[in-house]
């Protein structure tokens, strides 16, 4: 059961801290592991010494870090800052928060993206939340910031700014 973007419960959800990570799909995990695997064994091939295992201590951990570094990104709104890994952003300066969906994703990183606009969009998240500033100091227009939940997080940050 989900709650319309009007409704108590989703005000509420807005008004407090919130939190995601941009983790990978579980089958990033099954199918990269897999293929570490499959490259260790190729490697191996029945040889003696060395080349028996080492493939399989190094290849396998090599891709979990590597998979858990692609999916380590989180995105928060707490203090009255808008932090998306290490880059934060004060809620003040912000002007609107627009959720997208993918077809709007598209089009904002799209042809006629700005170059100066701060993005961090991960493929495998549909969503995305457009977080357009007003501070003539910074040239940078907007932020561009992937969600699993575009709403819950364009009215987080907004709750923000007008809690501020």
């Amino acid at each position: 059961m989900s709650s319309s973007p009007s409704s108590p419960a989703s005000r509420t959800a807005a008004a407090g801290p919130y939190r995601e990570r941009l983790g990978l799909p579980w089958w990033f995990w099954l199918a990269g592991l897999s293929l570490a695997t499959l490259l260790a064994v190729e490697v191996w091939m029945g040889a003696s010494g060395l080349r028996s295992w080492l493939p399989f201590v190094v290849l396998p951990p090599a891709t979990a870090v590597g998979l858990w570094w692609w999916g380590r990104v989180r995105v928060e709104v707490r203090d009255g800052q808008l932090w998306v890994d290490d880059a934060h952003l004060p809620v003040r300066y912000v002007a609107d928060a627009i959720p997208l969906d993918a077809a709007g994703r598209r089009e904002v990183l799209g042809v006629g993206a700005d170059p100066l606009a701060f993005v961090v969009q991960r493929p495998w998240i549909a969503g995305a939340v457009q977080v357009v500033l007003d501070d003539p100091a910074d040239p940078t227009p907007f932020w561009v910031v992937s969600s699993r939940h575009p709403a819950e997080l364009a009215g987080a940050v907004l709750a923000a700014r007008d809690a501020g």
